[in-house]
């Protein structure tokens, strides 16, 4: 993506293939989908919530970031689909930012206004599944090497983890 997105802005794209063992695809979108329930088990939810404007739903997603960084916020519209593809059942998700004159700025978090998602799920032809993650954004403001290295090392198979395990306590919840 050298048009949309060109090497000397130094940001990251991420690209993320993994397994969650005793994770069936279909548990692992409704759990990825439920907002109420991702309050729950995501340590770096502030605020998360889904709105309807001007008939659109859209998501308004605050993020803990540590001191003394600024939180980071997001307004975005996802979309998910099941799909087959020659006998393979796929999940797809799709987010996207979006500018909603209803949810504006607020004093001392700093807007994402460039994020893009896509996230493909599938049975791993045993009891859990295969994924795959791509993803963007542009944090703004200055983030530290510190942070952006945690984040590629450590965040994200945290994340994982952190959804395999909200996997499991799912059904208990719901």
């Amino acid at each position: 993506l050298p048009t949309l997105f060109p090497q000397q802005s130094g940001l990251y794209e991420y690209k993320i293939f993994g397994g969650l063992a005793d994770c069936p695809p279909k548990l692992c979108v409704d759990v990825y989908m439920d907002l109420d329930f991702r309050k729950q088990w995501d340590q770096y939810v502030k605020e998360l919530y889904e709105k309807t404007y001007g008939g659109e739903k859209v998501i308004y997603w605050e993020v803990k970031y540590p001191f003394p960084l600024s939180n980071r916020d997001y307004v975005y519209v996802r979309e998910c689909r099941e799909m087959d593809v020659d006998g393979r059942k796929i999940w797809v998700v799709l987010a996207e930012s979006v500018s909603v004159p209803q949810c504006p700025e607020k004093p001392g978090i700093i807007r994402v206004k460039s994020y893009k998602q896509s996230l493909a799920i599938e049975s791993d032809g045993k009891t859990g599944s295969k994924v795959y993650m791509y993803y963007f954004d542009n944090p703004g403001g200055m983030i530290p090497s510190w942070l952006v290295n945690w984040a590629a090392k450590s965040g994200v198979p945290a994340f994982l983890k952190d959804m395999q395990k909200a996997c499991r306590n799912y059904s208990k919840s719901t």
